[in-house]
């Protein structure tokens, strides 16, 4: 499977950016969703996950900014990010996982300037 994230950019504080995952050569909808995300110097962190159900979690930290969805039809997953703050800035990855397979995309980096 191939993972190709966008959307990442610069941003002001409380703006907010959409990042997008778009998955080919795999049956997407089988698979657990996640975002992750990985700060200068940190560890890479779970952001939110939306499971083959449509469950989802998230970080104690994005909860009720961050929403995570996902478009079966389209094989495209997101994360919509509002009231975006500084510690937000990272390089967000996307993953998918089910069983013994686990995907990762490339990373998009997010800026959030003060």
């Amino acid at each position: 499977a191939q993972l190709v994230e966008s959307g990442g950019g610069l941003v002001q504080a409380g703006g907010s950016l959409r990042l997008s995952c778009a998955a080919s050569g795999t049956i997407f909808s089988i698979f657990h969703m996640g975002w992750y995300r990985q700060a200068p110097g940190k560890q890479r962190e779970l952001v939110a996950r939306i499971n083959s159900s449509g469950s989802t979690n998230y970080a104690d930290s994005v909860k009720g900014r961050f929403t995570i969805s996902r478009d079966n039809a389209e094989n495209t997953g997101y994360l919509q990010m509002n009231s975006l703050k500084p510690e937000d800035t990272a390089v967000y990855y996307c993953n998918l996982n089910r069983w013994a397979s686990d995907y990762w995309g490339q990373g998009t980096q997010v800026t959030v300037s003060s």
